[in-house]
């Protein structure tokens, strides 16, 4: 199977497709593919390969970015945050990494292993921990699996690395990680501990940089051949359009690392005269129609411009957007029982237990597989 050197027309389709699987968090992902964009144009490569191609003993390290998204937005990275991080983990952990991943796919976090991968001529495996993106540490198929916790390290834009040698649990790492964050400003760079191949193989969700990939180009090519981008993205991901409506009222705040809110709509079209509800803490929790739950957490609640298909951020929504909000199925292995405890509703402190999404989405007369860049699907 051969790897797959990404150009820049990738790197459009990936951020497109990255911001829809982010859920409104996770990160800027035009800026992020701007950074990796400036990799390609420096000379440099970045190449992704399949987790099959992984021997069971490699050492995979994770790269990721940490803090709030208002931040990022406003704050662009100085550009080597991760490379140390990453460099710090190896050192402390007395290995040489044989490929980097990303913690989370959705958001501009999906570039940040390419950056470190372009540095250092490593590759990208193509996956991640969460299949979208999610805003606290232990909120991972990988924290979930029990992979190992320490060491990780941190780096902000003025160079500072904090290394924790050793941390008990994911719960903690999150705790200490995030005011140390706060410290740097709300934004830095992080590694965590390097994980097996086998790991990855066995927990890790697959495809998702591919994944990524085919949603964008879904888009692009609508809006290319002039047909809904909207219908065409539910057509290919088994997902359903929840609420087509126009921003009627934003609540945010970045407190204690996160940026936390609600957003409100007003319904068009055949939502007239609904009301819809979004709370977010960095990602979309939880959606309501007329005050009744529709879709909940770890299923991935998207905000889309009702004309051109764009993904929204929740740093990005203001009163007068016109939208379409869709809910897309989150990864089964999301969805166990084990995992529930930390990435459904109660664990963001809602009382209400996870809706499956075969519940409120209506079954598609077919369900299409993803179509992955050719080089990948071998």
């Amino acid at each position: 199977m051969k790897n797959w050197i990404l150009n820049e027309q990738d790197l459009d389709y990936i951020a497109l497709g990255a911001a829809v699987l982010g859920t409104g968090g996770g990160g800027n992902s035009y800026l992020g593919k701007l950074r990796a964009r400036e990799q390609l144009r420096a000379g440099r490569s970045i190449e992704v390969m399949s987790p099959d191609a992984l021997d069971d003993e490699d050492a995979i390290i994770c790269v990721a970015g940490i803090g709030a998204p208002t931040v990022g937005f406003e704050k662009i990275e100085e550009g080597q945050e991760c490379l140390r991080a990453f460099r710090a983990v190896e050192s402390e952990s007395k290995i040489q990494a044989r490929a980097l991943m990303t913690d989370e796919i959705g958001g501009s976090n999906c570039f940040e292993p390419m950056i470190v991968a372009a540095l250092t001529g490593l590759p990208v495996v193509d996956a991640d921990g969460m299949g979208r993106a999610f805003p606290e540490m232990q909120m991972s198929t990988l924290a979930i699996a029990g992979c190992p916790v320490s060491p990780f390290a941190l780096s902000d834009d003025k160079g500072n690395v904090v290394v924790f040698r050793h941390v008990i649990s994911f719960h903690w790492l999150e705790k200490l990680a995030r005011a140390s964050t706060t410290a740097m400003g709300c934004s830095a760079g992080f590694a965590l501990a390097p994980m097996t191949g086998l790991e990855i193989k066995n927990h890790g969700v697959h495809h998702t940089i591919s994944q990524a990939w085919s949603l964008g180009k879904q888009i692009s090519d609508a809006r290319d051949n002039k047909i809904d981008p909207i219908g065409a993205l539910l057509a290919e991901n088994n997902g359903r359009l929840l609420f087509k409506g126009k921003i009627s009222d934003v609540s945010r705040a970045t407190s204690n690392g996160f940026a936390r809110g609600q957003v409100e709509l007003d319904g068009l079209d055949g939502h007239s005269g609904e009301g819809m509800e979004i709370d977010f803490q960095n990602e979309n929790l939880i959606a309501r129609v007329n005050g009744e739950v529709v879709a909940t957490v770890p299923d991935l609640i998207c905000v889309l411009d009702s004309e051109s298909g764009q993904p929204i951020a929740t740093e990005e929504i203001r009163f007068g957007l016109r939208v379409s909000v869709i809910v897309l199925p989150a990864s089964p292995l999301l969805r166990t029982p084990q995992a529930l405890d930390v990435v459904g509703p109660r664990a963001f402190g809602y009382d209400l237990d996870y809706q499956p999404a075969a519940d409120y989405v209506k079954p598609l007369q077919r369900h299409a597989k993803p179509n992955q860049p050719e080089l990948i699907a071998g």
